[in-house]
């Protein structure tokens, strides 16, 4: 099945620009084997692109990785050094979109995904929320999106052995973009 402009009420083709004020790009991580820690990054941006045909639309977005925030400061720091981000060296992490495909009713955007100068496919489950305009009469999209990483792919191994064994951090890292778009062209 093959989804048409038509078919997604509301839809137009243009160019949008993320609303930073109503997006959040998250992270969760396994710590200490029994619970996650959360995060997210401060600073982002993204641009889409809807295409006549929404199979062909694109994306590509950036996060400032010095902008990480779990809620301890501390932490942060650590997380900006180059026992992880490397934030210095690697102030930025990219997603380019590849293709975006649609099978048996459910969306995906497929793309390259690079962090600590390593690039690596990934494919972004996507959960479209719809179309609607602000109370300014800005034309608005919204929507989730949620990736799954292995950190070590991305040359993130600091680790850490708990002493009633298993390790710190997991290897597992969840991306969620709640994003909500304003079409500017």
């Amino acid at each position: 099945m093959s989804i048409t402009a038509e078919q997604i009420p509301g839809y137009r083709v243009g160019t949008w620009a993320v609303d930073p004020t109503h997006s959040e790009v998250g992270f969760s991580v396994r710590h200490l084997a029994i619970s996650k820690v959360k995060g997210k990054f401060e600073t982002f941006e993204a641009t889409f692109t809807t295409a006549e045909n929404p199979l062909e639309s694109s994306v590509t977005a950036s996060a400032d990785v010095a902008s990480v925030n779990t809620n301890e400061k501390n932490r942060d720091g650590h997380l900006a050094t180059g026992d992880f981000f490397a934030a210095d060296e690697f102030p930025k992490l990219t997603f380019v979109s590849t293709g975006v495909r649609e099978e048996n009713g459910d969306f995906f955007v497929d793309g390259d995904l690079t962090l600590r100068g390593v690039t690596k496919p990934v494919t972004f489950d996507f959960e479209f929320g719809g179309f609607g305009e602000d109370a300014y009469g800005n034309y608005k999209a919204g929507f989730t999106a949620t990736t799954r990483v292995k950190r070590e792919d991305f040359g993130l191994t600091w680790n850490a052995p708990l002493e009633k064994g298993g390790l710190l951090l997991g290897s597992d890292v969840t991306i969620t973009l709640d994003v909500q778009a304003a079409l500017v062209k």
